[in-house]
């Protein structure tokens, strides 16, 4: 089993090509972006997802991309920091974002 937490940002973009979000490669290692990194999301507010989010140019399906692909879901459900109210919006990220890993969105109540 591999060790996210032991990756380098050599490592980190590898994956990110392995999970169609290559497009993020450059800028995650200019951000530092790391295995610890990567690993440390599950504890992050959400200023500090947003925040992330703009200082890596992400768009949101790409975002949902990334967060299943850590967890190794094949389907995702609505994140646990996102607001209930803000679940149609990942309904339709979800739909344009065809070229993503994301397979359905199940959204929780």
């Amino acid at each position: 089993m591999v060790q996210v937490v032991l990756w380098d940002s050599v490592d980190v973009g590898l994956w990110l090509e392995e999970i169609n979000l290559g497009s993020y490669r450059q800028i995650f290692k200019e951000n530092g972006v790391n295995g610890e990194y990567l690993e440390g999301m599950s504890m992050f507010t959400t200023e500090q997802i947003l925040r992330f989010i703009r200082r890596c140019h992400m768009k949101w399906g790409d975002f949902i991309t990334l967060l299943a692909c850590l967890k190794g879901e094949q389907k995702v459900r609505r994140p646990w920091w996102a607001p209930s109210c803000l679940s149609i919006v990942f309904v339709k990220v979800a739909k344009r974002n065809r070229q993503s890993r994301v397979v359905s969105l199940k959204l929780e109540p």
